[in-house]
């Protein structure tokens, strides 16, 4: 296995006070932390980081892991003091990379860790730059279903969602939080509502991020919707649609009295203006009643007699268009 600079992974020298590496371990957990990273390698980064400052917060262990020390000599770098781990002994390094020997060192990393430190610019040669940016909270979205009749007459609703939050030594965990959120009336499907400083948390003085509310109207077992026109089904007795009829019809708005005229056939659409949806602008879309003919499912004797009256008389043939098509027989 090889070795770690957890020097570089926290990225800080090592002459760092212990303020300097908890400051820079709360950042680097934050930046990688799996519930707010989005780097592929932002989960083994994170644990890197967190077995990096386990090990140096602690004087101890960082006093025994110092002992591998590692200093610049020309073009090469060398362990300091001469340390070499012996064939079939160990240095007391297996707190840190499972008793790695300095064989086992990658070069190629540690001379990037080291080059990408002078770039970036530091207190001295080799050092790492402390200075911290402001970064902005991340912004977040959820959907939220809503009524049809919270979105005809604008309503308050309350969202509960887990969001991130740093604790006392600065991880990040999800915490519930509740808000009251205001839907005008009139909102339509899929519109976002913006609640401003309310996402995730900044760091350095960075502001707060936002979260995005994403309404998704709910199935309703009356209306069907087609933009801000509402459809239904108005079932009708075969006399209703035959004689006429004023029947009463629900609404978003109350019940209204809709006058049904005589001869109505099936599937007709019959209009109610101005009884659908709110718009933007303080319109209002329509409600359809498409008319449905509905025959009782049980009858009294007496009602079968008038049916059977009625078909003895009637010159009635709903499938007299048929005769075109049809052939003496064969």
């Amino acid at each position: 296995m090889k070795y770690t600079d957890y020097y570089a992974a926290l990225g800080v020298d090592r002459t760092a006070t212990q303020a300097e590496i908890k400051q820079a371990y709360r950042k680097l957990a934050h930046k990688y932390h799996p519930d707010i990273s989005k780097d592929a390698e932002g989960e083994s980064k994170f644990k890197e980081v967190a077995e990096a400052y386990r090990v140096l917060k602690d004087e101890e262990k960082r006093a025994e892991y110092d002992q591998l020390g590692i200093h610049k000599d020309g073009e090469e770098f060398a362990p300091r003091g001469g340390f070499a781990q012996q064939p079939g002994g160990g240095h007391g390094t297996d707190n840190f990379n499972g008793g790695a020997s300095f064989e086992d060192v990658d070069m190629a990393d540690l001379m990037a860790a080291f080059a990408a430190a002078r770039k970036g610019g530091g207190a001295h040669a080799g050092g790492f730059s402390r200075q911290q940016w402001p970064q902005d909270g991340q912004d977040f979205e959820i959907e939220e279903p809503v009524t049809l009749e919270q979105l005809y007459a604008g309503t308050e609703i309350d969202v509960s969602v887990n969001l991130p939050e740093h604790d006392a030594q600065g991880l990040v965990h999800r915490v519930p939080k509740t808000f009251r959120v205001k839907v005008p009336k009139g909102a339509e499907d899929g519109q976002r509502l913006r609640l401003a400083g309310k996402g995730g948390p900044g760091m350095h003085g960075g502001k707060q991020g936002d979260l995005y509310i994403v309404l998704r109207i709910l199935p309703h077992p009356l209306y069907r919707i087609d933009g801000r026109d509402l459809y239904m089904d108005l079932p009708l007795a075969p006399w209703e649609a035959l004689l006429g009829a004023s029947v009463n019809i629900p609404t978003l708005g109350g019940t209204v009295e809709m006058n049904i005229p005589a001869n109505t056939v099936n599937a007709r659409r019959l209009r109610l203006a101005r009884r659908g949806l709110p718009k933007a602008d303080g319109s209002m879309g329509d409600l359809y009643a498409v008319v449905r003919i509905d025959v009782p499912r049980e009858v009294t004797a007496e009602e079968r007699q008038l049916y059977e009256k009625l078909a003895a008389q009637s010159t009635f043939n709903p499938r007299a268009h048929y005769a075109k098509f049809q052939s003496g027989g064969a």
